[in-house]
């Protein structure tokens, strides 16, 4: 099964975009800087996104990098600046440096070790299996839109936050 799916050019797509998702999210956990964090936490995205559309569903692929990365991740970007954030002067990465590659060392030997378990795919499309964008969209719009409304809610009120924050620590600072 591993074999197929290097051999074929979605396989070895998926193969390089997903250990993209899985670098550009180690990379996001032990950078220090904010602004490297968003970029990483862009990446991984990004690579999440293409993998959704080799697998197939298109939808939620687009719904990856429009929603998230386009409005989401721009507007965690705009904070970031609006927060004046200065670059850290110490040391690049943070101390969960080792710890974090090795539990990435670890992380990636069990995918190793349970692709080479599993047993051979079904022959078919993955997307093939249902997930069109009716069946998303009606289950989205009569279960879960509430959860959506819910964390456009929580990312304002953590911009008025982190603005408070920064109100109170400037007055510190000058007074």
């Amino acid at each position: 099964m591993t074999g197929a799916l290097l051999q074929s050019l979605d396989g070895l797509l998926l193969l390089l975009f997903g250990t993209g998702a899985l670098a550009a999210a180690a990379l996001m956990i032990v950078s220090r800087q904010p602004m490297r964090v968003a970029m990483a936490l862009i990446t991984t995205m990004v690579c999440l996104g293409v993998v959704y559309g080799l697998l197939g569903v298109h939808f939620i692929a687009a719904f990856q990098v429009l929603i998230y990365v386009g409005a989401v991740m721009v507007f965690m970007v705009f904070v970031i600046m609006l927060l004046d954030v200065r670059e850290a002067t110490g040391p690049r990465f943070s101390s969960l440096l080792w710890p974090g590659l090795i539990g990435f060392a670890l992380l990636l030997g069990a995918i190793v070790i349970s692709i080479w378990r599993t047993l051979p795919a079904p022959v078919g499309n993955i997307g093939q299996q249902g997930y069109g964008i009716a069946s998303f969209s009606a289950t989205f719009l009569n279960q879960y839109w509430l959860h959506f409304e819910l964390t456009s809610v929580l990312l304002v009120a953590a911009v008025v936050a982190a603005l408070a924050v920064i109100k109170v620590s400037r007055r510190a600072h000058h007074g």
